[in-house]
């Protein structure tokens, strides 16, 4: 069953974000995950919090978006991200 890394951001240094996203690429797609939305502008038919764009990467399972979160490659990617970005990011099960 396939899973989805849904991230909602707002850049504060796109320069900061420039080596983060070089390197998590790579790494997403070693452990299967592909985008299906990239920075997406909301548009809100109802409640709040469309001011920051989304992102939408699906993973063959739960278990692989896991694995990535929780690799010791991307623990060593994840702070090249500190400071550049308010970011929510969230794992969410599939159908």
């Amino acid at each position: 069953m396939p899973a989805y890394m849904m991230l909602q951001m707002k850049v504060i240094s796109e320069e900061g974000l420039l080596e983060y996203r070089k390197a998590v690429k790579p790494l997403m797609e070693k452990f299967g995950a592909k985008p299906i939305i990239r920075g997406a502008k909301i548009d809100l038919l109802e409640g709040q919090g469309a001011d920051r764009p989304i992102s939408l990467f699906e993973f063959p399972s739960m278990q692989a978006l896991h694995d990535f979160w929780e690799s010791p490659e991307y623990a060593a990617i994840k702070p090249l991200r500190a400071g550049s970005a308010d970011i929510d990011i969230w794992a969410i099960p599939g159908l």
